[in-house]
């Protein structure tokens, strides 16, 4: 089995971790029917979830604060099945991708999946700017255990180490999920 096979791999679970925002309509809202739909998929199951934090926009300024948070997901998936998913949630809570960085009702990121490096047209893992994000890096830091074993906790930590104090995101409330 190769890292960046696009098929279904049913015989084995996966932990993957997802970045999830949103700037327009009712946010929370919207995020917490992307989790509800996620876990309603057949071969995802939201295992955690982190608080949600209210941050200012990046790259695309002219724009409302979002509100960020992220998930960690078992799933049987495939990465390349798992991101179609995902784009197909967001489309489904009205996603619209007019503008680079810009306003959206929904979006989900595909930020790690085991450790696995993958990098196609549709899909870069790891993501390629997370460590550079505070509105990544501090959501994957309420949910990513201390001993998690792909290095995922090391980057998230070494990177925050690296970024210094945190500015841009405040807490805005609890996890939304289950």
């Amino acid at each position: 089995m190769t890292p960046d096979m696009t098929s279904n791999s049913t015989s084995e679970r996966s932990e993957a971790y997802i970045a999830l925002g949103a700037n327009l309509g009712r946010r929370e809202e919207t995020l917490r029917e992307a989790l509800r739909m996620l876990n309603a998929h057949a071969e995802i199951e939201v295992l955690r979830v982190s608080d949600l934090y209210e941050t200012d926009p990046v790259g695309y300024a002219d724009q409302p604060p979002f509100l960020n948070m992220a998930a960690a997901v078992g799933t049987s998936l495939a990465p390349h099945k798992l991101l179609e998913a995902m784009q197909d949630i967001e489309d489904r809570l009205g996603r619209v991708r007019d503008i680079r960085f810009g306003p959206r009702t929904a979006d989900l990121d595909l930020l790690w999946m085991e450790g696995l490096t993958i990098a196609s047209e549709a899909l870069t893992l790891p993501h390629p700017r997370m460590h550079e994000r505070f509105f990544v890096l501090i959501p994957l830091a309420d949910i990513v255990p201390e001993q998690e074993p792909s290095g995922l906790r090391t980057l998230v930590d070494d990177s925050l180490i690296e970024l210094g104090e945190a500015s841009g995101i405040v807490r805005f409330g609890p996890p939304l999920f289950p």
